[in-house]
């Protein structure tokens, strides 16, 4: 499978053209055009359209379900909406994406090898000519009124949000990686937050799938820190992918003085090598 671009949206609509109707796909404008998007220059009348985005955050994440099981092959399973009772992670509330040890949808903590949150849309304008049944791209998010996936700010709060509830929600999150995956550029605002929260080891990245997500010219490849990555290719998701999987991460925190922080770093650096001394020094922390 390919990393996202145009031809994912173009399958998008012919997909849901087949049970979705054209008004819940597109926006139609005062002269009668049909547009996924406002134009950027449109001045007349506008309607929120809300029917579309369930249906692309079931595509979405479907796409990310077959492109990640294409990659993974038969080591793990890729599991979409799924529930990790006890990380508070329910039906109600079910994990976009996770990578898994077995092929359930109701999963233990030692199951997860990864949760992924999909924040994925609509990165084009297409309009739709009903007249010929014709799909046409009319420009990239630049020339289009609506925010697409990373340049959204409140859908980043929101997964953020999340993110965070699943890491705090039980010292059985602690060894299990988070990503956030979307298909546009991290809006600029958020790129020194998502490496504050890759080093903290709250959420392991915001990984953009979409490779070139304008016409004409560039877009951010990284942030400093790697807090979010633009993947070119699928060899180096595959190679992103693999290090979340082959690294023992540990995620921990405290709020303690410098002397308390002090007595556990002596009593951890009593234990013979560095591994030891990594394991006590968690252990340690986790009475804390």
């Amino acid at each position: 499978m390919n990393l996202w671009n145009k031809s994912q949206e173009i399958l998008f609509f012919n997909n849901s053209r087949s049970f979705a109707s054209i008004s819940q796909l597109f926006n139609k404008t005062d002269d009668g055009r049909h547009v996924a998007y406002w134009p950027k220059d449109y001045k007349g009348k506008k309607s929120t359209l809300q029917a579309r985005n369930s249906l692309i955050g079931n595509f979405t994440e479907k796409y990310v379900m077959d492109l990640f099981t294409s990659i993974i092959g038969e080591e793990f399973h890729v599991v979409q909406q799924a529930q990790i009772p006890a990380l508070g992670i329910s039906s109600s509330s079910p994990a976009d994406i996770v990578v898994s040890g077995v092929d359930k949808k109701i999963l233990k903590p030692s199951d997860v090898k990864l949760i992924c949150e999909v924040k994925m849309s609509l990165v084009w304008n297409w309009e739709y000519d009903v007249e010929n049944d014709h799909l046409v791209e009319i420009g990239d998010y630049r020339y289009h009124q609506g925010k697409p996936s990373f340049t959204r700010s409140d859908s980043i709060l929101k997964a953020i949000g999340k993110c965070i509830d699943i890491r705090v929600s039980s010292r059985l999150a602690s060894k299990i990686p988070i990503i956030v995956l979307g298909n546009a550029p991290l809006s600029n605002g958020f790129c020194k937050k998502a490496d504050h929260l890759k080093k903290a080891g709250i959420i392991q990245g915001f990984w953009s799938l979409n490779p070139f997500p304008l016409n004409h010219g560039n877009t951010r490849k990284t942030t400093p820190e790697g807090g979010f990555v633009k993947f070119d290719d699928v060899d180096e998701l595959n190679s992103s992918l693999n290090k979340l999987f082959n690294r023992d991460l540990n995620f921990f925190s405290g709020m303690i003085n410098p002397t308390e922080l002090g007595k556990v770093i002596e009593i951890a650096n009593c234990e013979r090598d560095y591994e030891k001394k990594g394991l006590k020094f968690l252990s340690l922390m986790k009475e804390i």
